[in-house]
């Protein structure tokens, strides 16, 4: 599909670190893993991949989300019953919950989400639907 998002690669500081939140939450949305090598790993939806990375090249230990570049992902998470299990679950899984006094309606009142955070400042949200 001409125009369609390809893959997205994120620069992780600690590849085995970050592998367990976000190889977790892939599973969890119905990704599969689609390639593994030294230095990265990456997960597979509908032609859509995103890659984690450990590059050699990385500039600092932590992403800045409030920095120019990418804030956060966006997934579709199902009903508003999955987003609450998700948002649940999380925490045993490697992620912070953010924004927990507005939950779910963080990005205002008509939105249904869970926002969470791993341990090196990237941030996902969750979207009900």
């Amino acid at each position: 599909m001409t125009g369609g998002l390809h893959h997205v690669e994120l620069w992780v500081p600690d590849l085995a670190g970050a592998i367990r939140p976000w190889g977790w939450l892939f599973t969890e949305l119905g990704w599969t893993p689609f390639q593994d090598w030294p230095g990265g790993r990456s997960w597979r939806r509908d032609g859509t991949y995103v890659v984690l990375e450990q590059s050699p090249a990385l500039s600092g230990p932590r992403h800045d989300r409030l920095a120019p570049g990418l804030n956060h992902l966006a997934f579709t998470a199902g009903p508003p019953a999955e987003v609450d299990r998700l948002h649940t679950a999380a925490p045993e899984h490697g992620w912070s919950p953010m924004f927990a006094g507005r939950y779910p309606h963080a990005g205002g009142p008509e939105s249904y989400a869970a926002y969470l955070e791993d341990a090196w400042g990237y941030e996902v949200e969750l979207v009900g639907r």
